[in-house]
């Protein structure tokens, strides 16, 4: 099967947060792809991906921390910087990392600092205990897309969260209250689908699914799982390219005809005209 690759002016508009909520009344599901630097966040725009997302994802998946416990704020927004650079009809949302929103003051002075940035939300981890800082960011002017389920700030492997009715209840719960705090979307992760469903029906603003089934309002996938670019393939992910053996067949390929001389070829290189190049050789005969 073949898909025809959406082509975007540079300067198309941007959806609002609010029209997000617009496609899940009208059923059209919302795609949202993890990117960390420009070439990705180009080529997801130019794709027509609706959210780019600079996840804290950022820093297992490409700075080489053991945690994303340990992703800064200045790590955030160097990235992000990159990231706006290169999408300029997608949706960008920009993740606060661990730390960053302790408190409602901080929450809001970090949120801004990533909007002035270009982020055009930011997203949150967290239950009911954040209910302030939503409320503080949003009354400020900021979008802001809640993300509740399994929370990898919280630290720990990654697991289903929702499977008792106490889990199950204490997420309809904190989903709703972070809906009347003002967010405009909110992420759940890794929680059963039948709970996944239930939360959809209930919320009037969208769901995002990772690991949560097909009944949410749209899915969201990092950048290099989907690609097939990380060691580990999880339950969740869907590999749709194979790029690990691809790029390491390419690269394998690369280094053997370097070292055979196979390349660079002719071919791939460029002659002086032939009058530069004789002016060149006589100019060097002086100098020897």
């Amino acid at each position: 099967m073949y898909f025809q690759r959406v082509k975007r002016q540079k300067n198309a508009m941007k959806p609002k947060p609010s029209e997000f909520s617009l496609r899940k009344q009208a059923k059209r599901p919302i795609s949202m792809i993890t990117a960390y630097d420009f070439p990705a966040a180009r080529l997801l725009d130019e794709c027509g991906v609706d959210i780019v997302l600079l996840g804290d994802s950022l820093g297992t998946t490409v700075l080489g921390y053991e945690s994303i416990t340990q992703v800064t704020m200045n790590d955030i927004m160097h990235h992000l910087r990159a990231v706006v650079r290169g999408a300029h009809s997608s949706f960008i949302l920009g993740d606060m990392p661990y730390g960053s929103i302790a408190t409602p003051d901080l929450a809001r002075g970090n949120a801004a600092l990533m909007r002035s940035a270009g982020a055009d939300a930011v997203k949150m981890e967290g239950g009911r205990e954040i209910v302030p800082q939503v409320r503080a960011v949003t009354l400020q002017g900021i979008a802001v897309c809640a993300h509740i389920g399994f929370m990898p700030q919280t630290g720990g492997r990654p697991g289903i969260v929702g499977k008792t009715f106490d889990q199950a209840r204490a997420l309809i719960d904190a989903a709703l209250a972070l809906q009347e705090a003002g967010a405009f979307m909110i992420v759940l992760e890794l929680i059963p689908h039948e709970l996944a469903a239930e939360i959809t029906r209930l919320l009037s603003i969208p769901t995002i699914g990772i690991g949560a089934g097909k009944s949410c309002d749209g899915q969201v996938q990092v950048f290099h799982d989907l690609l097939g670019l990380s060691p580990r393939i999880f339950r969740h992910v869907k590999d749709f390219a194979g790029g690990r053996q691809l790029f390491t067949k390419a690269i394998l390929h690369y280094v053997a005809d370097v070292c055979s001389g196979a390349f660079p070829a002719e071919s791939n290189a460029s002659a002086m005209p032939h009058e530069a190049l004789a002016q060149l050789k006589d100019w060097l005969k002086t100098k020897m």
